[in-house]
């Protein structure tokens, strides 16, 4: 005798798709779901957001390590710009979330130096002179003989 089961509308509808074979070409097919395999990583599902809409991970990090993250990236950042002006600007908007986040500090501990937007500049025209052929040479700045790596070196606490 065979046992009657109950068959609820979706699994009817599932079983009678799975017999047109509809579910035999869908891309994925045999692969694992996304996430899974990954028991130690909780936050997978965050990773595979940022991935998916291209978002940076610095935003994860505590905003002492962004903010180290940047002092780090300021050589580059300002050798882009185009004008003083800008160059100004931009050390002082960092310089402005640097005071911000001394005044209330969370997060690991990073030494943190603001730069002098006077030295960035120097530092800046330097590069700039050097990449048009100027005569004087890119290790040098104007106003004095230390080299623009031992410059930053100093602002950023490593010695110099």
């Amino acid at each position: 005798m065979s046992e009657a089961r109950f068959e609820s509308l979706v699994d009817q509808q599932i079983r009678a798709a799975q017999e047109r074979g509809e579910f035999d070409d869908l891309p994925g097919k045999g692969k694992p779901l996304p996430g899974w395999g990954r028991p130690d990583d909780d936050l997978w599902w965050v990773r595979q957001f940022m991935d998916r809409e291209g978002l940076p991970a610095d935003g994860l990090l505590p905003t002492s390590l962004q903010l180290a993250r940047e002092l780090e990236r300021l050589p580059e950042k300002v050798a882009t710009l185009s004008s003083e002006q800008a160059v100004r600007e931009a050390v002082d908007d960092l310089n402005e979330r640097i005071t911000a986040y001394l005044r209330m500090p969370s997060g690991p501990y990073v030494p943190l130096r603001q730069p002098d937007a006077d030295e960035v500049v120097a530092t800046w025209r330097a590069g700039r002179d050097a990449a048009a052929g100027s005569p004087e040479p890119a290790s040098q700045t104007p106003g004095g003989s230390v080299s623009r790596s031992s410059r930053w070196r100093r602002w950023f606490g490593r010695g110099g």
